[in-house]
Formats: structure tokens, C-alpha cells, sequence
């Protein structure tokens, strides 16, 4: 038997949990159908010889809204083994809109997402108005990996409330119902679910919130009736337990919501140092709902949250400084002689931000939290190397050693913060939060942030740091690749991927763990209207195979475009026989 694609001889981890072992694997018209011993020969062989066999990986938490709109990469999550992403968190989104609404929700993904606004607008097409019309609209898109769509509640309020949902005005019990209504009709036409921000950290470029902040618990109920009506989806929300709210409160909340919408739900879950005890006290409170037969989970990042800041990049100390303000058009070199300037320089460093954004000026000031980004990168970096502890030791200023680190490599050095999940200067609670059984690996935000933060690379760092790198608290290979693909499929409902296994979609990927390597970030001028981002690259992936097609080989993408979206919950497959 001639099949059309046999994986042969490698060491498949199917992503059950359970002991790797070696084999074939034989695919045919975009599904699994052997694993084991296939004698038969395939029209295209890869031998996975001395390398891994695991499924594609399934990202949960990415931005690709926009992007799958204007581009057929979605990129870096391609890169890194993930073969289904799942966008629309956060709340945020482009559907449903109306025409004279659109500016609106641009300028809110521009402050909550870091996207560009010359870049959504250059690159958005908005042919569409309703929640069904745009996934009408991504039907029609090819990309190098699936792609599925949730409703995003602030979305849903601008559309439902006009100017006075994005004024965050208390919604009436018309709104109310409106709502209710568009959840039911999206998850019924394909949405994977419906998704809120309350986190006070998600504003505008100009400092207000999101449409969605601040939204009474009766509006959030209102959402989940719509899961309810649809009996189907999931619900995802961003809390704002971070920010100082009881998780108590925040847990009760979660709770009322899944009893009203028969629906899983999920939340973002982070370590902050002014709030460093939230992560034990939420778990212990998802272990309690579990038990009481609530679904509800917290999504959590295997590593700190990398916000990057750069010369080139949106975000750096000096960016609202108002001497930077006079230069801040100049291109690089320009920018770098006068940075150079011993009175410029003076006078710089002399100087306090000013914006009206509370967490930009934050930002700006928390100097002393800086770490140099090496390459490889260093995602768990000794605490000696932060600014303030360096300044203490050599008598300088930590905005000194920040203003000489961005100049570096011609004004191309890049300082990480580790916002969440570094309280300590170590990843033990990290370690911790993602060894949980109610906790999802996510909150990568492919798609977003495309100047501040290159994060979806994390299954990358994940293999390599969390399975092969670390000297202490390492965790199996099998269990990680179960976290990286079959856990998160079910937490969205696609039951017909995240194994290797007979019957199940053909989304593979050949691994040479010893081989496995992360880039530091780049940065690229490749958005619409030459918007840059940060990229970020690895080694070690031998292929990617979605549906069956190859989509990478040893890094470089083919010209195979076989992702599509998906459309709803997927059911388990039957099991073909071997």
C-alpha cells in the first residue's frame, strides 16, 4: 500500500502522557491512519530517524485576528511547532463592527495588543459587520496552520452600545439581551467561545479602558447565557485579581458564570510582585470548583512574561522623556549620535516621563526591573544581572546602564522586564503553576504586542528549557508534549487533534530535541505599511506537517498553505484500525 506520507522511524511521544516508543507513522488524505510498524511506502517519506514524533502543538491564547487577514504566516507560532491557534482573547477583537465603529476598536487593539494602527488599517479588509460575516470572511483564508475564532466582548459592547459601550456605560437589559443574542449566534456559526477583559491594565494608547472593563457581573452572565443557549463554546476571561481585586470575589464570579452557561471556562493567571501570594490562592480556589464538578482552569505562561524594550521597539525608559519626544522621528543613527551626546544625554537622564497613560509611566519608571536579553535568550536570568542590583555595584544609575544597554549593537540592544512570573528572580512558582492539573500552558499572544513582546515562542523554550536544560525540577518529555498539544485541544473543545493516534488529524511535528535551540527576538519591517515586529526563531524543528502537508523543513517554510478555519467543536474521530 502506497500512502501518501510515512514518518518513519522516529521516536513517537503521541502525546497521551504515556511512554514514548518507536515507529511509523502513515498518513493519508490529511489523517493518521497507522502507527507502529507500516510496511507500506509512502509517495513522501521523512525519516524522523534520531529525532521525535509528536503532534502539532495547540495554542489557545494568540491575537491572529487581524494578522490571518493579511498575511498567510502565522508567524512565530508556525515557527515553534504550533499547528491550530485559537484567537480572540482578551475581549478584543474586529467583529461584530459596524462601519463607523471600526476606528474604535482599532484604536482599542492598538493599546491593549501593541498592534499599529497604520498596520490594521492598511491591512484589514473589514469585509464583514456581523460575528458570522467575519468568520464568512476567514473561510475564505489560507494559512500554515488552522486557525479558530472566539466573540470578544468588547467587540460585542461597542457594536450593541455604540459610544456609550465604549464610554463603558452600564449596559440596560436591551443591551443586555443584544448580547446574549450575538454570543448565541457566533458559537452557533463557529465561534469556539466568548471571551472578556476586566484587567485595568488594558487601555488605549491614551490611557482609557477597554470597552469591556469594569462591566457589571450581569452583563457577564449575560455572555454566558448565550454559551448556554448555544450549549456549546467555552468562556475566557482576563480578571483583575493582578490588580489588587479579592480573588475570592473573582473565583465566585467564575463560578456563577460556568453555572449559568454549562460551559468551561478559562482565566489568565499571573505571578505579580504586588501581588505574589494570587497564584496559590486561585489554584487552591480552581481545585475547589473542580471538585464541586466546575470546569474552570487558569491559563499560565511557562516563563516570564518578556516585555522587550528597544530603540526601534514600542516601548523603552526614555519614551515619554521629552527630550526623547524632539528625536523621536529621527531614524536609528540619527537617533543614536544624538543619544551620544554628552549634554543630550545629561539632560535625558535628568528627566521624568510624561503621559497620561498610568501604566506606560509605570513602565518607564520601573527601570531598575531590567534585564540585558542575551542570545540565546536567558529566561531565567540571575538576579545580579538586573539593572538596579549592577547600578548598586558599579555607583551608577540604573537609567545609565539602561540608556548604554539600548545603544549596544548601534542602537540595537534590547532589555527584557519580566513584568509577571519572576517575583523571585527564579521560575520555582512558575514551575509550580504549570505542574498544576487545572492549569493550561498558554497566554503566548501570538498576533499582538508586535514592538513589546515575543512570547509564542514558548513551546520552544518549554521543550528545551522545562525537559532538557534545566538542571533541577525538570519535567518528562511525554507529559510536556501532552501540556503543549492533547490538553489544550480538549480545553477548547477540538477532540480530533493533540494525538498521534489512528483516526486523528495528521498535524505532526519531527523534532531533533538535540538540535533544539531559541533565537534571541528580532526585529522585522514586514507588516503592512512596513510595520515592524519582533520575530523569533528556533532550531531543531525537522518538520511541521498540518493535515497531512508539509508546512516546515528544518525552520524554512514550504510554499504549503493547508491550515483553514476551524469551525466549532470538533468530536472525537472514530479509530481507524492499524
Amino acid at each position: 500500500m502506497a500512502h501518501d506520507l510515512v514518518i518513519r522511524g522516529g521516536k513517537i511521544v503521541d502525546g497521551s502522557g504515556t511512554t514514548m516508543f518507536d515507529g511509523d507513522v502513515a498518513i493519508d488524505a490529511g489523517v493518521i491512519v497507522a502507527v507502529g510498524t507500516v510496511p507500506g511506502c509512502g509517495r513522501e517519506e521523512i525519516d524522523a530517524s534520531g529525532c521525535i514524533v509528536t503532534p502539532g502543538f495547540v495554542d489557545i491564547h494568540t491575537h491572529y485576528d487581524g494578522q490571518v487577514m493579511w498575511e498567510n504566516r502565522l508567524s512565530p507560532s508556525s515557527g515553534h511547532g504550533v499547528t491550530t491557534v485559537v484567537m480572540g482573547n482578551c475581549g478584543v477583537g474586529f467583529a461584530p463592527c459596524r462601519a463607523d465603529h471600526r476606528a474604535m476598536l482599532v484604536e482599542v487593539m492598538e493599546g491593549v495588543e501593541d498592534i499599529p494602527e497604520v498596520v490594521m488599517t492598511e491591512g484589514l479588509p473589514w469585509n464583514w459587520e456581523t460575528f458570522p460575516d467575519y468568520l464568512n470572511a476567514l473561510d475564505e483564508r489560507q494559512a500554515d496552520v488552522d486557525f479558530a475564532a472566539q466573540v470578544p466582548h468588547s467587540a460585542i459592547r461597542v457594536y450593541v452600545m455604540g459610544s456609550r459601550g465604549a464610554a463603558r456605560e452600564p449596559a440596560t437589559a436591551d443591551d443586555l439581551s443584544a448580547m446574549t443574542n450575538i454570543v448565541h449566534e457566533a458559537v452557533e456559526a463557529g465561534a469556539l467561545g466568548v471571551t472578556t477583559s476586566q484587567s485595568h491594565g488594558h487601555r488605549t494608547v491614551a490611557g482609557e479602558w477597554a470597552p469591556s472593563i469594569g462591566a457589571a457581573a450581569d452583563e457577564l452572565i449575560a455572555l454566558a447565557e448565550g454559551l448556554a443557549r448555544a450549549e456549546a463554546g467555552v468562556f475566557q476571561i482576563i480578571p483583575n485579581s493582578h490588580y489588587g481585586c479579592d480573588p475570592h470575589d473573582e473565583m465566585a464570579l467564575f463560578r456563577r458564570i460556568v453555572e449559568t452557561s454549562g460551559r468551561p471556562l478559562s482565566f489568565s493567571l499571573l505571578e505579580k510582585k504586588y501581588n505574589p501570594s494570587l497564584p496559590q490562592v486561585m489554584l487552591e480556589l480552581v481545585e475547589e470548583a473542580n471538585r464541586d464538578g466546575l470546569p474552570i482552569k487558569a491559563q499560565v505562561f511557562p516563563r516570564p512574561i518578556g516585555m522587550l524594550f528597544g530603540l526601534e521597539l514600542s516601548f523603552h525608559p526614555f519614551r515619554f522623556h521629552p527630550s526623547f519626544r524632539e528625536i523621536e522621528h529621527l531614524p536609528l543613527a540619527d537617533k543614536v549620535a544624538r543619544l551620544g551626546d554628552p549634554l543630550f544625554r545629561t539632560r535625558l537622564l535628568s528627566e521624568e516621563p510624561v503621559t497620561t497613560n498610568p501604566l506606560y509611566e509605570t513602565l518607564a519608571r520601573d527601570v531598575g526591573d531590567l534585564y540585558p536579553m542575551g542570545d540565546p535568550p536567558n529566561y531565567e536570568p540571575d538576579s545580579a544581572a538586573r539593572l538596579d542590583l549592577r547600578a548598586a555595584a558599579t555607583g551608577r544609575q540604573a537609567s545609565e546602564l539602561a540608556l548604554d544597554a539600548l545603544l549596544e549593537r548601534d542602537g540595537r540592544g534590547i532589555l527584557m522586564m519580566p513584568s509577571s512570573n519572576y517575583v523571585h528572580g527564579d521560575l520555582e512558582n512558575v514551575r509550580r503553576m504549570i505542574a498544576d492539573p487545572h492549569s493550561l500552558i498558554a497566554l503566548g499572544d501570538g498576533g499582538a504586542h508586535y514592538g513589546l513582546i515575543c512570547d509564542s515562542s514558548f513551546p520552544t523554550f518549554v521543550l528545551t528549557h522545562w525537559t532538557r536544560d534545566r538542571r533541577e525540577g525538570r519535567f518528562p518529555l511525554e507529559w510536556v508534549i501532552a501540556e503543549l498539544s492533547r490538553k489544550p485541544a480538549l480545553a477548547v473543545g477540538l477532540h480530533d487533534r493533540g494525538l498521534v493516534r489512528p483516526g486523528y488529524k495528521a498535524d505532526i511535528n519531527v523534532i531533533d530535541m538535540d538540535a533544539l535551540r531559541l533565537h534571541a527576538p528580532e526585529i522585522a519591517y514586514d507588516l503592512p505599511a512596513g510595520g515592524r515586529r519582533l520575530k523569533q526563531r528556533a532550531d531543531g524543528f525537522a518538520a511541521t506537517i498540518v493535515s497531512g502537508t508539509v508546512t516546515y523543513r528544518d525552520g524554512v517554510a514550504t510554499s504549503a498553505l493547508p491550515g483553514r478555519l476551524v469551525r466549532g467543536a470538533r468530536q472525537e474521530p472514530a479509530i481507524a484500525a492499524l
